[in-house]
């Protein structure tokens, strides 16, 4: 059993876990079959097994019980399952089409009055919700602390759940990229999906074969750079913001000594051995030549054709989403994309080499 834990130990490491995720995500891509019913319900008992038999283990007990993370716990596992029943409908409609057959939406014509069946359904879902919030709050205290006092902070000091991928982004970006830019650009990106993808294979039935990097690049952003920023945020942050495992108990007096390593520091004082240049423009030439490399120059290489690039890089050729989007849509595309992608390399880079900013010009606040 020590074993055990100490391996989940292990796996909840950011970069293990981070990297186990997608890993996971892109083989269920891969091998899209294990979203068949039977592998599916035995990775939700297993799972149901696992998690119910740890709530012996005490440290464990005292996160996920806590009556803060209670209701976090089912809105995970309601992600879980509605992602694993909306991948395994997609799959299904797959092998249907395959075969020249109508997909199952198109055969649920059925349809019913809003008076009496749909209004009889609601109140009997609302009379069930009604009776389950009556008995969690008989069950479950309310998680009410004591007046708030400016001389006592918590360790740790933690936004609502729902902000909590924002507040680990904090760690990899400034304040103005991680609670500013990025959450509008989240936002407006959503927004301009439809006007963006104008793919009409998929419209009002599910499916994965007809839009494999549509549902791949969505649900990578929202499973991976988002829900498991806020389960880390939730189970696995602890106090001072170190990294503990489910299992570890969470030791206020611990401290993770974490530098701040910028990347003008990595080219002049590790690599060249001379002190920063007193030029703020020379001393973060690099890192500015890096970041309009990767925001100006890397959506054109991608838009060029397999065949005009050197080998080594055929593999980032998106010339046929350009030939079909056009220069407007495929640009705006790539750039949200490439936005998205920032946030995984900015976190490899602080585990890896605690990397903090690529361009830092703290004279005037602005920092990436």
């Amino acid at each position: 059993m020590e074993f055990f834990k100490n391996a989940v130990n292990w796996a909840s490491g950011p970069t293990v876990l981070f990297t186990l995720s997608t890993v996971g995500l892109l083989l269920s891509f891969k091998y899209t079959q294990i979203w068949s019913k039977k592998v599916a319900y035995i990775f939700f008992a297993v799972f149901a097994l696992v998690y119910f038999t740890s709530m012996l283990d005490p440290n464990f007990y005292l996160i996920v019980a806590k009556p803060d993370n209670v209701p976090i716990t089912f809105v995970l596992f309601l992600v879980a399952f509605f992602t694993w029943y909306a991948m395994y409908q997609g799959v299904e409609n797959d092998k249907r089409i395959e075969a020249g057959e109508d997909v199952l939406e198109k055969q649920e014509q059925e349809k019913v009055w809003v008076w009496p069946d749909l209004v009889y359904t609601e109140l009997l879902c609302m009379v069930i919700l009604g009776v389950g919030l009556m008995v969690w709050s008989i069950l479950l205290p309310a998680p009410l602390e004591q007046p708030a006092n400016p001389a006592d902070s918590p360790n740790p000091s933690k936004a609502p759940w729902y902000f909590l991928g924002l507040q680990e982004m904090l760690v990899y970006y400034d304040p103005w990229l991680a609670g500013v830019v990025f959450p509008t650009l989240i936002i407006v990106g959503l927004m301009a999906i439809p006007y963006i993808d104008t793919n009409p294979k998929g419209n009002g039935y599910f499916t994965f074969k007809e839009r494999k990097a549509e549902i791949a690049i969505f649900l990578y952003g929202f499973l991976v750079l988002w829900v498991l920023l806020v389960i880390s945020g939730t189970f696995l942050r602890g106090p001072n913001w170190n990294f503990f495992g489910p299992y570890e108990y969470w030791d206020q007096h611990r401290i993770e000594p974490l530098l701040n390593v910028h990347v003008s520091d990595f080219f002049w004082v590790r690599g060249l051995g001379r002190p920063l240049p007193s030029n703020p423009i020379v001393r973060e030439f690099l890192g500015i030549i890096l970041v309009l490399f990767y925001v100006g120059v890397l959506p054109v290489l991608m838009a060029r054709p397999r065949e005009k690039l050197p080998k080594f890089l055929q593999w980032i050729s998106l010339n046929k989403y350009f030939q079909k989007m056009g220069p407007a849509r495929y640009y705006l595309g790539v750039i949200l994309f490439l936005a998205m992608l920032s946030l995984p390399i900015k976190m490899y880079l602080r585990w890896a080499f605690n990397l903090k900013y690529v361009v830092a010009f703290p004279e005037i606040f602005f920092n990436i």
